[in-house]
């Protein structure tokens, strides 16, 4: 029998464990907190797909066709096609485990519309979408738990991947309990650990460890993709804890923005400039024109029937009334673009692999079908479908055999842990990780350019020297210690390759270089070889095959 790990326990990790699981494989499925608290569970607006209860003229190409487009088209056209032409089995199966779709009022399954769509084709769970998702898919993995092919290891982080000449042969992981890092051998791993979060700080997401763990892979000899893409939600509510995501399906009720002129009246921005559906553009479009406007601006939605709202967008109701104390039945609500989605992330091929034999990325964690620019609706079905892929390329493989001693590997991790809880630090760790936030957010922002990317740059490799030097903190937990490096050598990543692409495409604008150029319509592809990066374009479409 075969044995597989998975890193990271949402939506895209629950269904990689749960298809390996039906085919008979012993599954390892990782994650640092439960199921219900990883970023899946936040997502509200719903999952795109095509089925028989779609508009008329909308159809699979279409669906493929918008996605290329909003991507700007440098995302892998059979990838692309695959993921949509299986949307609608996806939907059934998801109902099949007991995900309840929102019906209109004749009992037919409900749809929304979204930015940077030909068609409505969201289908959604009122405002609640990747709540009922996970529901579903625990109970889906409790099922198998049960049954002894699934195995949970809570409050357990990835530390690094076991490669040995261009084969990965599981993972070394960290348990919170005893403190002490362990070997698990499988015969392949899949990285379901999400986006980029950590890096940012104050984002819309979870801060779990997904920097981290592709940052050590990066290190590790992983080749990353795009991940100059990110894209800033253009809606969301600041509070002291995070950014609250104020979810585009507001905007497909019927939402919208505006902000006031000198004498206080609305100004309907994206519709002057837009037309109706102003509102609707993509996520990329919606964020600049907020940023240029210079000003603060609000979402209403005030005008729509309350019945609606509360049907409909009940959480978003939830969090503007706990959170800031807004009656969005009533008052408009303060929006500002944040750091949401890394379209970014591990290069995988068509069939979910790495450059790395037998490791495997799905998720957000994985840079494939969304191109320069995610459209909503797509990240939930995009996470099913790249688990199933995976499982069932992994199903396919025959055992991996023989393997390599890592026991020294883990003697130097042992170390590692053991000097990261040792002193106290006159320099501490979470300091450090807070001001590479800062310079991200400062340096990285909607409108970038060469000059500051470069100060980026420089202050992040002060910060990688200081992170070289310093004594680590044992007030805080040592995963906080050791993935500090991983963090900070992604952040430099994620700075070469914007200031690499010398154009503006989707999510990435360079105001020193406003237009998109054909030369540039690929996608990047970033490598860690020691203390050099070394960047190209994937010309040769090297991952889609």
């Amino acid at each position: 029998m075969k044995d597989v790990c998975v890193i990271g326990a949402g939506i895209a990790g629950m269904t990689a464990a749960v298809k390996c699981a039906e085919k008979g494989i012993r599954v390892t499925l990782v994650s640092p907190a439960p199921s219900e608290r990883a970023q899946s569970v936040m997502a509200m607006g719903g999952i795109n797909a095509v089925t028989t209860y779609c508009e008329e003229g909308d159809s699979v190409d279409c669906h493929a066709k918008d996605t290329l487009k909003g991507g700007c088209f440098i995302a892998g056209d059979d990838a692309v096609r695959g993921l949509c032409s299986h949307a609608g089995e996806i939907l059934d199966y998801l109902e099949s485990i007991g995900t309840v779709f929102s019906v209109d009022e004749k009992g037919r399954p409900d749809r929304r519309a979204f930015g940077g769509q030909s068609h409505k084709r969201t289908y959604f769970c009122g405002s609640s979408t990747g709540k009922q998702i996970v529901s579903a898919l625990v109970m889906e993995v409790r099922r198998y738990e049960a049954m002894g092919l699934i195995v949970r290891r809570l409050f357990t982080n990835f530390y690094s991947a076991l490669i040995w000449d261009g084969v990965c042969y599981g993972a070394v992981l960290f348990d919170e309990k005893t403190n002490r890092p362990e070997i698990v051998y499988a015969d392949a791993l899949v990285i379901a650990s999400g986006g980029l979060n950590t890096l940012f700080g104050k984002t819309t997401g979870a801060v779990q460890g997904g920097s981290y763990v592709t940052g050590k892979l990066f290190m590790q000899g992983v080749e990353l993709k795009n991940l100059e893409f990110i894209q800033y939600h253009p809606t969301t509510l600041e509070t002291y804890q995070k950014k609250m995501l104020i979810s585009e399906a507001v905007r497909g009720e019927g939402g919208r923005l505006f902000y006031k002129d000198d004498s206080g009246n609305p100004v309907y921005f994206m519709e002057g400039k837009y037309g109706l559906k102003g509102n609707l553009q993509t996520r990329d479009v919606v964020a600049r024109e907020i940023y240029n406007t210079g000003k603060e601006v609000f979402l209403d939605i005030s005008f729509l029937d309350q019945k609606l709202i509360h049907e409909r967008l009940s959480e978003v109701y939830d969090v503007c009334m706990k959170y800031r104390g807004i009656d969005i039945t009533k008052e408009p609500i303060p929006v500002t673009p944040s750091v949401h989605f890394f379209m970014g992330g591990i290069a995988v091929k068509n069939n979910h692999e790495t450059n790395i034999r037998n490791l495997f990325a799905v998720g957000e964690a994985a840079s494939i079908y969304h191109g320069a620019n995610r459209l909503g609706g797509n990240s939930l079905l995009a996470a099913i479908y790249s688990g199933r892929v995976a499982a069932d390329e992994i199903a396919s493989r025959e055992s991996a055999g023989v393997r390599p001693d890592f026991s020294k590997e883990l003697l130097e991790t042992e170390k590692t842990i053991r000097r990261s809880g040792s002193d106290d630090s006159s320099f501490p760790v979470m300091y450090v990780r807070d001001m590479v936030a800062e310079v991200m957010l400062k340096n990285l922002g909607i409108v970038r350019n060469k000059e500051s990317l470069e100060e980026g740059l420089e202050s992040l490799e002060f910060y990688r020297s200081a992170a070289e030097r310093i004594r680590y903190d044992a007030s805080v937990q040592a995963f906080y210690n050791y993935s500090l490096m991983g963090v900070i050598t992604l952040g430099k990543a994620v700075m070469e390759s914007a200031l690499f692409r010398k154009e503006s495409r989707g999510a990435h604008y360079r105001s020193d270089y406003p237009e998109q150029e054909d030369d540039f319509g690929y996608s990047s592809i970033i490598r860690y070889c020691g203390d050099k990066l070394e960047i190209r374009y994937d010309r040769k479409r090297e991952y889609e095959s």
